[in-house]
């Protein structure tokens, strides 16, 4: 039996996460003669499926053409639109479907497990490990790894417990891990730097002061002096600054610019983006030819919602006057604080519990028709460990779903 043991190729993956464990079940479901083993260094696998969207899993989103789905990758927008048009967001879904989870699509296009549960996506990819004999080793950290020369044929994997694993093939799934990019690093792998992606900013004016929870449904943003970094979208008040998905979606775009920064720059924010600053004044003068005698703060102009319209008035330096009672002055004030408000961001929060970054394997080292290192045959890499990243909505989820699959269909070709 050990003799045949033996001749069984074997296939390692490091890393228990989203990418891991897909790479794992592609590579097993094709080719059952294959030995896969998945190495986790915590304690539970599927940690950052388990929390992703609130505890639902933001699976991935309903964007079905490749050319609108690249554009929300920041980094690997070029790298990913071939293998995407292999394995993209409807396979993502049908896969899914085929293996007992049902999915919803959300009025923001974020696609869900219809159960609105983690759990679910975690006990089918256990149940299909399970099926297809895979070899689930927790607390098993990487301290090091040997590639194949003219003396050893097969990648060499020595544990942290002193255990030496070989492998035919070796996948690369540790997501955003300081230790394993400096152990790619000594293998002559190019590790562009991290930095945070998908965060939200910090800031104490004074205008937000008590809204938080406040939100605004479409707002438009630019960091000021950035004409590439601005966006549109809903805005939310936080206790500690400003949320929401052009947040976020700014704070992935200028992920290196705004690290540089040291997260210290000036937003511009109009409050109300349908509306350019020369219609807010026509919309507010109307309003004063209207309603003369009715008092400004009271009533919320254009939509926005009442306690953030209360703050804005009062920061235009008018208090309880009439519309008809206000100067020049206070209503050129109000306008440019509607249209043109400019905050001072001092910092950033983690977006929830899911933390992203930017950075990692640089993508010149990457053949992305295998997701196969160009140094190395038969070493793979999939997920946050390469220099890709998306903006919030599953689409990081999505990348990590395409080069597991991709992965293991090349592993089954070799």
């Amino acid at each position: 039996m050990n003799k045949n043991h033996k001749t069984i190729k074997t296939v390692i993956v490091v890393g228990g996460g989203a990418a891991g464990f897909f790479s794992a079940i592609r590579c097993a479901s094709l080719r059952p003669d294959l030995r896969v083993i998945v190495l986790e260094k915590g304690r539970n696998f599927l940690q950052k499926v388990k929390i992703s969207g609130g505890g639902r899993c933001n699976l991935s989103h309903a964007c079905f053409e490749v050319r609108e789905l690249v554009k929300h990758y920041p980094r690997g927008a070029k790298a990913l639109r071939g293998p995407f048009s292999r394995f993209a967001c409807q396979d993502t879904v049908n896969w899914f479907r085929q293996h007992g989870v049902r999915t919803k699509i959300e009025e923001d296009g974020r696609i869900f497990p219809i159960s609105n549960k983690s759990q679910s996506v975690i006990d089918c990819f256990m149940q299909l490990a399970k099926h297809y004999k895979i070899e689930l080793r927790l607390q098993s950290a990487v301290r090091t790894i040997r590639v194949p020369d003219s003396v050893q044929k097969e990648y060499s994997v020595l544990l942290q417990n002193g255990e030496e694993l070989q492998a035919k093939y070796l996948v690369m799934a540790t997501g955003s891990s300081p230790r394993m990019w400096s152990t790619l690093e000594d293998l002559g792998y190019k590790i562009i730097d991290p930095v945070p992606s998908l965060f939200t900013f910090n800031t104490k004016d004074t205008r937000l002061r008590q809204l938080s929870g406040v939100s605004v449904p479409k707002a438009h943003l630019q960091i000021v002096g950035q004409k590439k970094l601005q966006g549109e979208g809903p805005l939310l008040v936080t206790h500690w600054g400003l949320s929401g998905p052009v947040i976020l979606k700014l704070s992935a775009w200028g992920a290196r610019f705004l690290h540089r920064e040291s997260y210290k720059f000036q937003l511009k924010i109009n409050w109300l983006a349908d509306y350019n600053e020369s219609e807010i004044r026509s919309l507010l003068q109307e309003n004063r030819q209207k309603h003369p005698k009715r008092t400004v703060v009271k009533y919320s102009v254009l939509g926005l919602p009442q306690r953030l319209w209360n703050n804005l008035v009062a920061a235009s330096g008018i208090n309880q006057e009439n519309w008809a009672d206000i100067s020049k002055k206070q209503l050129n004030k109000l306008v440019t604080i509607l249209s043109a408000s400019i905050f001072s961001i001092h910092g950033k929060s983690t977006f929830k519990e899911e933390f992203v970054t930017a950075g990692g394997i640089d993508l010149k080292m990457i053949d992305f028709t295998r997701f196969e290192s160009k140094l190395h045959p038969n070493l793979f890499f999939a997920g946050e460990v390469l220099d890709i990243d998306a903006i919030t909505g599953g689409f990081n989820f999505q990348a990590a779903w395409t080069g597991a699959w991709i992965i293991g269909e090349s592993i089954a070709e070799s």
